[in-house]
């Protein structure tokens, strides 16, 4: 396997950045970009695309079938248990002040 990767972005080529002109004088290109998979890119999306607007450009140009691939055809769930109210109240030179968090907590059923 190669240690280069060339982006997958759709319009990678058209973006008009030095880093992607290629040729000699009078014969000048704008290439799609290669890139190294090192440590960072290997067990990531990013062994595919150069930057975020590749990685934007390809998502918008494919979602549609990506969602064909994989369809959700019912929610999915995860257990809680009853979510705990707290109200906090604080007082300050500016008057008094309450507020409230929610704590929920993820049931393990393993």
């Amino acid at each position: 396997m190669s240690n280069y990767n060339w982006c997958h972005g759709p319009s990678c080529h058209k973006r008009q950045t030095t880093t992607r002109v290629r040729g000699v004088k009078g014969s000048k290109v704008l290439r799609t970009i290669k890139f190294a998979v090192n440590e960072y890119r290997a067990n990531s999306m990013w062994k595919y695309f150069c930057d975020q607007t590749c990685l934007h450009d390809f998502i918008r140009e494919h979602i549609e079938e990506f969602v064909q691939l994989y369809p959700r055809t019912e929610a999915l769930e995860t257990p809680i248990e009853d979510p705990k109210k707290t109200t906090h109240t604080s007082e300050s030179r500016w008057g008094n002040h309450s507020w409230t968090t929610t704590e929920i907590k993820v049931v393990d059923n393993a």
